[in-house]
Formats: C-alpha cells, sequence, structure tokens
C-alpha cells in the first residue's frame, strides 16, 4: 500500500509527479523518478537506506537521496513517518495511492500499511463528527497509527 501495485511509475503518476513538482518550482529529476519508482513499488513505507539497496535506488548518493526526498515531500508526494526506530520511513502521498493505516513497531522501528477498515473508518468519523460538534474543530483527513509490538519483537 505504500506504492505497491505499480513497479514502475504509470502515466498518471508520472503526470502528477511532474505537474506537482512544477508547481514546487521543482523539475522531475532521473533521481527523483528514482525515487519514485521505489517508493512505488514497496509493500511498506521504507527507510533511505532501504530505497538505496531498492532496484532503483541502486547507484543514488544518500546525501541525494535525502535532499530529494525533502523536496518530494515539499511538492506533496511522499510523506514521512517518523518512528521511535533509527531511520525515518518515506511513502508515496495517500492521494497518490490508497487510504490506509499504519503498524508502527516501538522496538525496531518496522512500519507496516495496513487497509482502512469499513468499521475502524466508521468509528474515525463518528468521533470526528463529535469533535466538529463540540470543538468547532472540522476534521479534513486523519491518519491511524498503531504503536505496538511487531511479530519479530513481541
Amino acid at each position: 500500500m505504500a506504492g505497491g501495485k505499480n513497479a514502475t511509475l504509470s502515466d498518471g503518476l508520472h503526470d502528477t509527479v511532474s505537474t506537482r513538482l512544477r508547481r514546487a518550482n521543482q523539475r522531475v529529476t532521473a533521481n527523483r523518478k528514482a525515487i519514485v519508482d521505489a517508493l512505488s513499488a514497496a509493500s511498506r513505507p521504507m527507510t533511505i537506506p532501504e530505497i538505496l539497496e531498492s532496484p532503483g535506488g541502486r547507484g543514488l548518493a544518500q546525501s541525494s537521496v535525502y535532499r530529494n526526498l525533502v523536496v518530494l515531500e515539499e511538492a506533496g508526494l511522499v510523506h514521512r513517518i517518523v518512528t521511535d526506530g533509527e531511520f525515518a520511513r518515506y511513502e508515496l502521498a495517500e492521494d497518490l495511492t490508497e487510504h490506509h493505516h499504519h503498524l508502527i513497531c516501538a522496538n525496531c522501528g518496522l512500519v507496516e500499511d495496513v487497509p482502512a477498515s469499513t468499521g475502524l473508518e466508521q468509528s474515525v468519523h463518528t468521533a470526528a463528527s463529535q469533535i466538529a460538534r463540540s470543538t468547532g474543530f472540522h476534521t479534513q483527513r486523519h491518519r491511524v497509527d498503531l504503536v505496538g509490538l511487531c511479530a519479530r519483537c513481541a
């Protein structure tokens, strides 16, 4: 769900990447395309070392990946997930993939995507409606990160 469905950029995703980068006064470069390709092919959010080890990331400099991830995040193409682990993890922005939530291991920092179940979504919607009535705050979107121990660390 971090991308996972397309091993390479689809035409629609490529167009979106180009458009958002142009809006941010940036351009599509080979390195940015390689990073988006790697995230698109991933089944879960990736660390910078994982991006560097991926087929599309081989040959990229770590400093270049870091700088380009900042640009891609500022352009609304990439979402950074900060965990208690040593490295942040990155995935394509949710509007480029599909709505999902995360399981975050408090021990090793592993992040797994989980589908947004109907029951959970209804509960979040109900809670957001109650919050709006009592506070006037109107939710635009939400993220649910469940923090605990992965199967390996449990």
